[in-house]
């Protein structure tokens, strides 16, 4: 329609806005992870954003890794940041850079505030620095180094780069305003020695930026128009415009923040996820009861379910909250039309035909997924035994409980109506086998005499079923208490994960490839690990339940 309108986020309006005043031609945006750790579901909100604004206006995307701090970075961070943003569907074609690419740069940039008298050595401590900083309603004061001339400036730099002075002995610091209101532009330290290797530059630097001077640097240098970054930057924007202003840009990037996304229950921070790892709770970064994008891979989340769901989050800036609901919703809406649906027993008893010829086995064509016809059908093999849920079979059944006991008559899914007959136990009492006859006219699930039963079950095929271990996820934060306990350690739901290893398959899922994903009648969404899972031990993790009280918001 001619007049329908489009909505715009606040951020496409800037940029529409930046455009048509002729203040940018190209639009470029980037990603800048520090690679000190596993991306996670908030990462990928920004990574997304930003690569889909430079595919709407089509401009150019940047990957950059923020590496001026080798205290924490490592080269798996880096090898894993990529897999994910690859996953994603962000491609950065041949635009792959480092900070540590400028490093040289840098440190030319630090060298021309020194002479312009806009930044000096100063020798207080971390601690001094802070005293002298002040507080949000008293100014601060100068540093007794601040009035250094340019020329001791320039030499005493020149030392921290040549290692003449040991961690912490000095620092290099803007020349702003130590009475800003904001506390960002009280002389902030810019460069700090530090003797460490960094994992690209080895030893060649022993003095290395701040990610406030850095990050703007490093925009400029590459020629970002919209510097795209969360909330909490906002108080960085003035000293983020002073750096790029003053070092004399001819075309300087402008930086813009947008909200967060968080999670309900979720365990995001670095430190609180590397104790989880540490102590064992979790099997590593990618664990499939955690948030990281490696670990929602792992789980069998999917790229369009998580593209989805950041957008029915928007773009805001305002902070709030996402129940975690609405991300699984969205896996379930991908997964629905697109996962074929597979038979298999989780918790096993054996229910055997009294009445099928024995020694026969028959092939039954099956749909794939009844919802999709594209996807196409399958056969599965059935004979005289077969696996059922222990759970629909009860020898004193409660009211309208509609499955297996002695008398009633049930549908095996796709095969036989089944009448249970008997059941056998063990010393302990518990139900080991079931006994049925079945209707041979019935081939299919169809009665040709019109009778109509009132349950339907899934089933295996006892001689060519594959066993298989299958995990089962909860939240791992106990949801009822809240994600943090009062000394500030979480609140760990025990029940986070649940192995069961004597499970069954169809042996359809035999040709099965990691993260391929299934509809399991009845039991949910699975996928097959990733990590753990071989041809000789499949392991199927637990997407999602099949069901939700998750309503999806009205949209205004």
């Amino acid at each position: 329609m001619e007049n329908e309108t489009i909505s715009r986020n606040f951020i496409e309006q800037i940029i529409d806005k930046d455009i048509e005043e002729g203040k940018c031609e190209t639009v470029c945006t980037r990603f800048p992870p520090e690679p000190n750790g596993y991306l996670h579901i908030g990462h990928a909100k920004s990574i997304l954003l930003n690569y889909g604004l430079a595919q709407e206006y089509h401009g150019k995307f940047n990957m950059r890794f923020d590496d001026t701090n080798p205290t924490k970075e490592k080269v798996e961070f880096v090898e894993s940041i990529k897999a994910d943003i690859e996953w994603l569907g962000a491609d950065w074609e041949d635009r792959l850079f480092f900070a540590s690419d400028y490093f040289d740069q840098m440190y030319e940039a630090a060298v021309k505030l020194i002479k312009k008298g806009k930044a000096f050595v100063c020798d207080l401590s971390a601690e001094e620095i802070r005293a002298y900083r002040g507080t949000l309603t008293e100014p601060g004061k100068n540093s007794p180094y601040r009035d250094r001339s340019v020329e001791e400036n320039l030499e005493l730099f020149e030392n921290m780069k040549n290692g003449m002075y040991q961690d912490g002995e000095k620092v290099l610091r803007a020349k702003i305003d130590m009475a800003s209101p904001n506390i960002n532009m009280r002389d902030p330290v810019i460069y700090r020695v530090a003797h460490m290797t960094h994992h690209r530059t080895g030893d060649k630097w022993c003095i290395y930026p701040m990610y406030d001077f850095a990050h703007p640097i490093e925009d400029a240098i590459e020629g970002v128009t919209h510097s795209i970054c969360t909330l909490e930057f906002e108080d960085h924007r003035p000293l983020y415009d002073w750096v790029v202003r003053e070092l004399e840009y001819p075309h300087p990037p402008k930086q813009i923040e947008f909200a967060k996304l968080y999670l309900t229950n979720v365990v995001t921070g670095k430190r609180y996820i590397k104790k989880l790892v540490e102590d064992g709770i979790v099997d590593g970064w990618d664990d499939p009861r955690l948030v990281s994008i490696a670990a929602l891979r792992r789980r069998g989340f999917t790229p369009s379910s998580i593209k989805k769901f950041v957008e029915l989050c928007g773009i805001s800036k305002s902070n709030s909250s996402v129940d975690y609901a609405m991300l699984e919703y969205c896996i379930r809406e991908d997964l629905k039309l697109k996962a074929s649906r597979a038979m298999a027993v989780l918790d096993p008893i054996k229910l055997v035909i009294d009445n099928y010829p024995e020694g026969q086995t028959e092939e039954l064509e099956v749909d794939n997924n009844m919802e999709n016809p594209e996807l196409g059908k399958r056969v599965v093999p059935f004979g005289r035994e077969v696996y059922i849920e222990r759970e629909d079979f009860m020898e004193e059944p409660p009211k309208k409980y509609r499955r297996l006991y002695p008398g009633n008559e049930v549908r095996l899914m796709n095969a036989y109506f089944v009448t249970c007959t008997g059941f056998e136990k063990d010393e302990d009492g518990k139900v080991t086998v079931v006994h049925c006859t079945y209707d041979p006219e019935s081939r299919g699930g169809n009665s040709p005499d019109g009778r109509k039963v009132r349950g339907t079950i899934h089933w295996v095929s006892a001689a060519d079923a594959v066993k298989a271990q299958v995990r089962l996820y909860e939240n791992i934060i106990d949801e009822e208490k809240g994600v943090y306990n009062e000394d500030g350690s979480l609140n760990l739901n025990p029940n986070s994960l649940t192995v069961l290893d004597n499970c069954y398959v169809e042996p359809s899922l035999l040709k099965a490839k990691k993260y391929d994903s299934f509809q399991f009648v009845r039991n949910g969404f699975f996928c097959v690990d990733a990590k753990d899972s071989t041809p000789e031990h499949p392991v199927f993790n637990r997407i999602v339940s099949l069901k939700s009280s998750y309503k999806l918001p009205t949209q205004a």
